[in-house]
Protein backbone atom coordinates (compact mmCIF):
# COMPACT_ATOMS: atom_id res chain seq x y z
CA UNK A 1 0.00 0.00 0.00
CA UNK A 2 2.84 2.38 0.84
CA UNK A 3 4.24 1.44 -2.75
CA UNK A 4 1.38 3.71 -3.97
CA UNK A 5 2.81 6.82 -2.00
CA UNK A 6 4.37 9.78 -3.34
CA UNK A 7 3.31 9.10 -6.69
CA UNK A 8 -0.37 10.79 -6.70
CA UNK A 9 -0.32 14.27 -5.23
CA UNK A 10 -3.83 14.74 -4.75
CA UNK A 11 -4.45 11.68 -2.86
CA UNK A 12 -0.92 12.27 -1.21
CA UNK A 13 -2.05 15.34 0.73
CA UNK A 14 -5.22 13.84 1.55
CA UNK A 15 -3.31 10.91 3.34
CA UNK A 16 -1.15 13.45 5.05
CA UNK A 17 -4.17 15.42 6.28
CA UNK A 18 -6.20 12.12 7.23
CA UNK A 19 -2.75 10.99 8.94
CA UNK A 20 -2.00 14.39 10.46
CA UNK A 21 -4.90 16.44 11.34
CA UNK A 22 -8.57 13.77 10.86
CA UNK A 23 -8.45 13.16 14.41
CA UNK A 24 -9.35 16.94 15.16
CA UNK A 25 -12.68 16.02 13.15
CA UNK A 26 -13.53 13.23 15.99
CA UNK A 27 -12.28 16.10 19.09
CA UNK A 28 -14.69 18.22 17.38
CA UNK A 29 -17.51 15.59 17.15
CA UNK A 30 -17.43 15.49 20.70
CA UNK A 31 -18.14 18.58 21.61
CA UNK A 32 -20.91 19.45 19.27
CA UNK A 33 -22.87 16.56 20.53
CA UNK A 34 -22.12 17.21 24.06
CA UNK A 35 -23.27 20.75 23.54
CA UNK A 36 -26.48 19.82 21.88
CA UNK A 37 -27.69 19.44 25.17
CA UNK A 38 -29.40 16.19 24.24
CA UNK A 39 -29.20 13.97 27.01
CA UNK A 40 -29.28 10.84 24.70
CA UNK A 41 -26.11 12.95 22.75
CA UNK A 42 -24.48 13.39 26.47
CA UNK A 43 -24.66 9.84 27.57
CA UNK A 44 -23.14 8.68 24.26
CA UNK A 45 -20.72 10.94 24.49
CA UNK A 46 -19.88 9.90 28.00
CA UNK A 47 -19.75 6.32 27.28
CA UNK A 48 -17.42 7.14 24.23
CA UNK A 49 -14.88 8.73 26.41
CA UNK A 50 -15.33 5.68 29.17
CA UNK A 51 -14.34 3.58 25.97
CA UNK A 52 -11.44 5.88 24.64
CA UNK A 53 -9.73 5.24 28.33
CA UNK A 54 -10.34 1.40 28.01
CA UNK A 55 -8.70 1.13 24.66
CA UNK A 56 -6.28 3.53 25.28
CA UNK A 57 -4.99 1.73 28.33
CA UNK A 58 -5.48 -1.54 26.27
CA UNK A 59 -3.54 -0.33 23.72
CA UNK A 60 -0.32 1.15 26.07
CA UNK A 61 -0.12 -2.31 27.53
CA UNK A 62 -0.06 -3.85 24.62
CA UNK A 63 2.29 -1.58 23.29
CA UNK A 64 4.94 -2.54 25.87
CA UNK A 65 4.23 -6.32 25.86
CA UNK A 66 4.36 -6.19 22.37
CA UNK A 67 7.08 -3.81 20.56
CA UNK A 68 7.51 -3.09 16.93
CA UNK A 69 9.39 -1.10 15.25
CA UNK A 70 7.51 1.67 12.89
CA UNK A 71 7.74 0.38 8.86
CA UNK A 72 10.04 3.54 8.12
CA UNK A 73 12.60 2.05 11.27
CA UNK A 74 13.39 -1.20 10.01
CA UNK A 75 12.41 -1.26 6.05
CA UNK A 76 12.79 1.09 3.23
CA UNK A 77 9.23 2.89 3.09
CA UNK A 78 8.01 6.46 1.30
CA UNK A 79 7.66 7.82 4.59
CA UNK A 80 4.97 10.78 3.97
CA UNK A 81 5.05 12.56 7.45
CA UNK A 82 7.16 12.96 10.49
CA UNK A 83 6.70 10.65 13.26
CA UNK A 84 8.74 9.29 16.08
CA UNK A 85 10.56 5.97 15.70
CA UNK A 86 8.25 4.84 18.83
CA UNK A 87 5.73 1.49 19.20
CA UNK A 88 3.82 0.68 16.01
CA UNK A 89 1.98 -1.69 17.45
CA UNK A 90 -1.11 -0.90 17.93
CA UNK A 91 -1.95 2.65 16.13
CA UNK A 92 -3.31 4.79 18.61
CA UNK A 93 -5.45 7.01 15.02
CA UNK A 94 -6.98 3.82 14.66
CA UNK A 95 -7.55 3.23 18.38
CA UNK A 96 -8.61 6.40 19.19
CA UNK A 97 -11.14 7.30 15.59
CA UNK A 98 -12.87 3.60 15.87
CA UNK A 99 -13.96 3.92 19.61
CA UNK A 100 -15.30 7.38 18.85
CA UNK A 101 -16.94 6.44 15.48
CA UNK A 102 -18.04 3.03 16.97
CA UNK A 103 -19.87 4.86 20.17
CA UNK A 104 -21.47 7.13 17.53
CA UNK A 105 -23.03 4.00 15.72
CA UNK A 106 -24.03 2.22 18.57
CA UNK A 107 -26.62 5.20 19.24
CA UNK A 108 -26.86 7.13 15.80
CA UNK A 109 -26.94 4.35 13.39
CA UNK A 110 -26.30 7.24 9.91
CA UNK A 111 -24.06 9.27 11.84
CA UNK A 112 -22.08 6.23 12.90
CA UNK A 113 -21.59 4.96 9.49
CA UNK A 114 -19.86 8.19 8.14
CA UNK A 115 -17.83 8.16 11.50
CA UNK A 116 -16.60 4.66 10.89
CA UNK A 117 -15.72 5.21 7.26
CA UNK A 118 -13.31 8.50 8.31
CA UNK A 119 -11.77 6.15 11.17
CA UNK A 120 -11.44 3.87 8.31
CA UNK A 121 -9.73 6.28 5.88
CA UNK A 122 -7.70 7.70 8.31
CA UNK A 123 -6.36 4.20 9.18
CA UNK A 124 -5.66 3.36 6.07
CA UNK A 125 -3.75 6.81 5.72
CA UNK A 126 -1.38 5.56 8.36
CA UNK A 127 -0.20 2.65 5.88
CA UNK A 128 0.15 4.58 3.01
CA UNK A 129 2.08 7.39 4.97
CA UNK A 130 4.61 4.63 5.82
CA UNK A 131 4.22 5.34 9.72
CA UNK A 132 2.31 1.88 10.48
CA UNK A 133 1.41 -1.89 9.46
CA UNK A 134 -1.38 -3.00 8.13
CA UNK A 135 -1.83 -5.54 11.52
CA UNK A 136 -1.46 -2.32 13.75
CA UNK A 137 -4.34 -0.57 11.95
CA UNK A 138 -6.62 -3.46 11.75
CA UNK A 139 -5.74 -4.10 16.11
CA UNK A 140 -6.28 -0.72 17.12
CA UNK A 141 -9.47 -1.04 15.11
CA UNK A 142 -10.56 -4.04 16.86
CA UNK A 143 -9.38 -2.44 20.04
CA UNK A 144 -11.67 0.61 19.94
CA UNK A 145 -14.79 -1.24 18.34
CA UNK A 146 -14.20 -3.81 21.29
CA UNK A 147 -13.95 -1.22 23.50
CA UNK A 148 -16.99 0.81 22.52
CA UNK A 149 -18.92 -2.60 23.08
CA UNK A 150 -18.13 -3.25 26.24
CA UNK A 151 -18.55 0.29 28.06
CA UNK A 152 -21.99 0.37 25.89
CA UNK A 153 -22.88 -3.03 27.11
CA UNK A 154 -21.79 -2.85 30.98
CA UNK A 155 -24.03 0.72 30.91
CA UNK A 156 -27.23 -1.08 28.89
CA UNK A 157 -26.93 -4.07 31.51
CA UNK A 158 -25.60 -3.07 35.22
CA UNK A 159 -27.39 0.05 36.85
CA UNK A 160 -24.82 1.59 38.70
CA UNK A 161 -22.70 2.47 35.86
CA UNK A 162 -26.15 4.19 34.84
CA UNK A 163 -27.08 6.16 37.48
CA UNK A 164 -23.44 7.12 38.10
CA UNK A 165 -23.32 8.44 34.73
CA UNK A 166 -27.27 9.74 34.77
CA UNK A 167 -25.82 11.48 38.38
CA UNK A 168 -22.77 12.79 36.97
CA UNK A 169 -24.66 14.67 33.62
CA UNK A 170 -27.60 16.04 35.82
CA UNK A 171 -24.81 17.80 38.25
CA UNK A 172 -22.79 19.27 35.43
CA UNK A 173 -26.63 20.14 33.72
CA UNK A 174 -27.64 22.02 37.31
CA UNK A 175 -24.65 24.35 36.43
CA UNK A 176 -24.69 24.47 33.09
CA UNK A 177 -28.47 25.64 33.11
CA UNK A 178 -27.59 28.44 35.52
CA UNK A 179 -25.12 29.73 33.23
CA UNK A 180 -26.47 28.84 29.38
CA UNK A 181 -30.56 29.21 30.09
CA UNK A 182 -32.12 26.49 27.78
CA UNK A 183 -34.19 27.11 25.18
Amino acid sequence: MNNAADNYPVIDACMRFLSKDAEYLFYLAVIVYWFTRKRENREMVAQALTSACLAFGIGTILSHLFYRDRPFVTHQVHQMIEHAANASFPSDHSIGSFVIAFSIFLYRKKDGVIWMALAALIAFSRIWNGVHYPLDVLSGALIGIVSSMIVYQLFAKLAWPRKLLSGAINLYESVEFRIWKKS
